[in-house]
């Protein structure tokens, strides 16, 4: 019999310490992406209030993705050295400062470091969150990336949807206070993060570490990157883009704001749903072929009837992105322990993410370039067709661990936090 068995007072405690962790992961989802979906449906607003180009406001679009690759390398050093809970506290709470700081920025220069600023705790809680879960909730994978994608997808379909609204409501610059506000939710997700124990007999001696660089040895490891990136960059091009494209197309800022809004609310069950089945093995292609179908009627859509039923369409790009869901569960599968599946969880992210930069970065050059957003769909189609050629590849049935001999530097294994044996 186990001690934890034998022990009901352990046991309880047990039960309280996953349920204060599973709070803490989902609010910490709940503001991944707030700072990101609030942008797009005042982008215009933010070219006039700090003066800036098209090619510009397409560097804006496309910061969130480059802080994401470089900010989130520093996360598993992090974990090993100071408690997950402090971490993350911390990432939260710079994410609030950055806001703040967005918010308030005068000049261009002062924006772009809120926005690195604000983009730490979605860096981090991007690539620390899948190992937390493979570490505390182990059997039930599919149901705590399902939960805390729901919640970030909440939180990103609210910020989509009020931005336009409070930005109007508050008048003159009123853009600032739609940035600023979710700053009140990054401190409330912070507090439960400072609530969570050490795990007992953790530390930077005992933590195993598990480096980065053998990963580009692992053909999976790498198709992972590509698909992760590609579908980022499909996403940050409908955050980041679609609202002015619509805008521009005739629709009010509200109802693109509100549009967005509609594809992010479809994003919410999906989040909740996809990884559920995408643990099943029989059933990740056929997901990853819907999805492709999906993508390109909705962007098909927009481009030749963008005023025509246009919730449709952006309907559409949101079972589309069922793939960052089923990206998120594949990492989990494709990893044999929390270590393994924190360094892969970072250098796929990191990969992906840094290359998805350039996306929002080249519509936005494209079209202050050529005056139109033909070029926007040139690589936005083109992405859909790499990401089903790479997805193909990483729903075979393999780990990383087995393509990269001796990954991981003996040592002596944490213990869990709360662990459900003895």
């Amino acid at each position: 019999m186990t001690r934890t068995a034998a022990n009901p007072a352990l046991r309880t405690s047990t039960r309280r310490g996953l349920v204060l962790i599973g709070t803490a992961i989902v609010l910490t989802g709940l503001n991944l992406r707030t700072a990101v979906n609030s942008v797009g449906p005042v982008l215009e607003e933010i070219e006039h209030g700090l003066g800036i180009s098209s090619g510009l406001a397409g560097l804006v679009t496309s910061m969130p993705l480059l802080c994401f690759a470089l900010i989130g390398f520093a996360g598993p050093p992090l974990a090993a050295r100071y408690r997950d809970g402090h971490v993350l506290a911390g990432a939260m709470l710079t994410m609030a400062a950055g806001l703040v700081v967005r918010a308030v920025a005068g000049a261009f220069w002062l924006f772009l470091v809120g926005t690195v600023l604000a983009m730490v705790g979605g860096a981090l809680g991007n690539v620390l969150l899948p190992s937390l879960v493979k570490r505390y909730f182990p059997e039930r994978t599919g149901l705590l990336v399902g939960a805390y994608g729901t919640a970030m997808a909440v939180g990103g379909a609210v910020a989509s949807i009020s931005a336009a609204p409070l930005a109007a409501a508050a008048g003159a610059e009123g853009w600032r206070w739609s940035l600023g506000v979710w700053a009140v939710f990054a401190v409330a997700a912070a507090l439960p993060w400072l609530a969570v124990p050490a795990r007992p007999g953790a530390s930077p001696e005992t933590h195993v570490h598990v480096r980065m660089r053998p990963l580009v040895r692992s053909p999976m490891a790498l198709a992972l990157a590509a698909f992760f990136g590609l579908q980022s960059m499909e996403a940050y091009v409908i955050v980041g883009w679609t609202p002015q494209y619509l805008r521009d197309a005739g629709l009010s800022a509200a109802t693109a704001g509100l549009l967005l809004g509609v594809n992010t609310v479809v994003v919410i069950p999906l989040n909740a749903v996809v990884p559920v089945l995408s643990v099943r093995p029989h059933l990740q292609r056929p997901l990853l072929a819907a999805f492709g179908v999906c993508y390109t009627g909705g962007w098909l859509g927009l481009l030749l009837a963008p005023r025509s039923v246009p919730w449709l369409w952006m309907s559409l790009l949101a079972l589309g992105m069922g793939t960052f869901a089923m990206v998120l569960t594949l990492i989990g599968l494709r990893a044999r322990t929390p270590e393994t599946t924190a360094a892969l969880s970072t250098a796929v992210q990191g990969w992906g993410y840094l290359c998805a930069g350039a996306g929002p970065l080249l519509v936005g050059v494209l079209r202050g370039s050529t005056g139109s957003y033909a070029g926007m769909f040139v690589v936005v189609l083109t992405g859909v067709v790499l990401l089903m050629a790479t997805g193909w590849s990483v729903t075979r049935q393999r780990y990383v661990d087995d393509e990269v001999p001796g990954w991981a530097v003996p040592a002596v294994r944490e213990p869990d936090a709360v662990s459900r044996r003895g």
